[in-house]
């Protein structure tokens, strides 16, 4: 078996650090630009990479939710030996995953970056099946049934944006999942990503820090009403919800992924100087790399 390649960074900045934890199927190549805009800003950033991500689907199957969870806890754990404040986001999956760390860890981590949080593949380009039928992968699991089958994801791949879809699914199909994650994603770790927002979901009160929700009204994955605001009403700290009108699901890279950089250095650069620590601002004109 090859050993997959660690794609984890760390951008060194001030003392306060934000982890950055990529989608399911996906690489830490879709915070990259979020990751840049925030280290632009003063902050050290570290995208890590989870367990059986970028490789291929045998590799992800080998994994459980609890594997990329203590991926998570490990880049946590390094950044706060490099920082003195805490921040954590992530994009779909990572979110859930961001969630639970911010519930297992309550004095570590400050502030919570939430974007395109999936608890539920119910957005509008999913099929009718996929909404009504996901629940039933855990139970497929279970009983070794469908083990090589994978959910093919179609357009427009939670893209709004023409040109950054383009570039992003001619990777994909390609096979370069190290660039651009899995084309499909495998039913056994749906089946683990269903387990893991069930954990999450029961986990929601014991959040306590600020919560940043960005979610695309539109997100043709996963609905902001049944995921966007579960988080708003059950988490514990306070929150700050931005549905975003351009976007489709994959915030981070889509066609407002400058406003999600500057809501997230305002949002992280406010708890921040709060506990006494100060970040630079953002100007207007500044623009990430693409």
């Amino acid at each position: 078996m090859d050993t997959i390649a660690d794609l984890s960074y760390f951008l060194p900045g001030n003392r306060n650090g934000v982890l950055l934890i990529h989608g399911l199927t996906g690489t830490p190549n879709e915070m990259r630009i979020l990751a840049k805009g925030l280290n632009r800003v003063g902050f050290s950033v570290y995208a890590v990479q989870l367990a059986g991500h970028c490789g291929n689907e045998a590799d992800l199957n080998r994994t459980t939710w609890q594997d990329w969870y203590k991926s998570v806890e490990a880049g946590a754990d390094y950044l706060a030996s490099q920082v003195d404040n805490l921040f954590v986001a992530g994009l779909s999956m990572g979110s859930l995953l961001a969630l639970k760390l911010a519930a297992d860890r309550p004095k570590q981590v400050k502030g919570v970056g939430v974007f395109g949080v999936t608890f539920r593949y119910d957005g509008w380009s999913m099929p009718f099946w996929a909404k009504k039928l996901f629940f039933l992968l855990v139970w497929l699991k279970k009983w070794h049934l469908f083990q090589k089958v994978s959910f093919i994801e179609k357009p427009p791949y939670g893209l709004k944006d023409e040109r950054i879809r383009a570039t992003v699914s001619e990777s994909m199909l390609s096979g370069d999942s190290a660039a651009a994650g899995l084309a499909g994603n495998p039913f056994p770790a749906l089946a683990e990503m269903q387990l893991l927002a069930k954990v999450v979901r029961k986990q929601l009160p014991d959040v306590v820090a600020p919560c940043l929700i960005m979610h695309a009204r539109h997100d043709d994955i996963a609905d902001i009403n049944t995921n966007a605001r579960l988080v708003e009403k059950n988490v514990s700290g306070p929150t700050t919800l931005i549905a975003l009108e351009n976007s489709y699901h994959m915030i981070t890279i889509d066609s407002e992924r400058r406003e999600v950089i500057k809501a997230a250095s305002a949002f992280f650069e406010n708890i921040a100087n709060q506990n006494g620590s100060h970040t630079t601002t953002l100007s207007h004109d500044q623009k990430e790399d693409t």
